[in-house]
């Protein structure tokens, strides 16, 4: 057991530390499988109520989020639909501030996304996601979108998606969710924080209050948090919807 903990952090953090590195297939199976050992007390025994972990790290003007879940799809509805960049524009449209989005021969997507709900298209920030299926094996997928520019000096934008299967029905996902950020963004940001998002918090606890109450991070990781939370339910979303017929997904 010691010798499998110590495997997926190390891999954890070598992927933390050159996230453009990619692991050999079988190696980052063995790897993501090892988490999954390791995360079983989180997974069982969270505020989520479901097997979900959620991890997040500010370092500079570098935000990471990690989303580790266990989903009730099995693997191969997984491998058959989430290779598809068509898929991931139906994914990436679930969340409230993406106004379109459109792919290309699975290759690449542009995300058209705005400040609020009711922005219209025509005054929404364009990102351009490169988009590879680095690894399809039986029992493994990686998946990453990447994009060297995005709104308001933001950049080096990384999606990472990768799954293992754990039995007939049901597959072990982790989503990685990761940018950095320059002064106007960073500007732009801390007003909001000051306003609007003042009382907006992330998941994870930095501590307790006098009363013995959670307290939970705010600021940049919260607003990172927050966003790596909804693709991840928007992933999950997308893959209930399959069940259905085409005309109501």
């Amino acid at each position: 057991m010691l010798a499998v903990t110590v495997l997926a952090w190390a891999v954890h953090e070598a992927q933390a530390a050159m996230p453009s590195a990619v692991l050999p297939a079988h190696d980052a199976n063995a790897a993501l499988h090892a988490r999954y050992v390791e995360l079983q007390p989180r997974l069982h025994k969270n505020d989520f109520g479901r097997p979900v972990h959620l991890d997040s790290r500010e370092e500079g003007r570098n935000l990471r989020g990690d989303v580790y879940a266990v989903i009730d799809h099995p693997f191969s509805l997984v491998d058959g639909s989430l290779p598809s960049a068509s898929s991931w524009c139906d994914i990436l449209i679930l969340p409230y501030n993406t106004k379109h989005c459109t792919s290309q021969r699975d290759r690449s997507l542009s995300l058209y996304v705005g400040k609020k709900k009711d922005t219209p298209l025509e005054d929404a920030f364009r990102i351009d996601f490169n988009y590879q299926v680095v690894a399809r094996e039986r029992d493994y997928l990686r998946i990453v979108l990447a994009a060297g520019e995005g709104p308001l000096g933001t950049k080096d934008y990384r999606i990472l998606l990768e799954a293992v299967p754990l039995d007939d029905s049901h597959t072990f996902l982790h989503l990685s969710y990761s940018y950095a950020y320059g002064m106007v963004s960073n500007i732009a940001m801390q007003t909001y924080l000051a306003t609007t998002g003042a009382d907006k918090v992330g998941f994870s606890v930095e501590g307790l209050d006098g009363e013995g109450k959670p307290h939970y991070v705010k600021g940049m990781r919260g607003v990172l948090e927050r966003n790596t939370m909804r693709y991840f339910l928007a992933i999950d979303a997308f893959l209930d919807s399959l069940a259905a017929p085409a005309a109501a997904q």
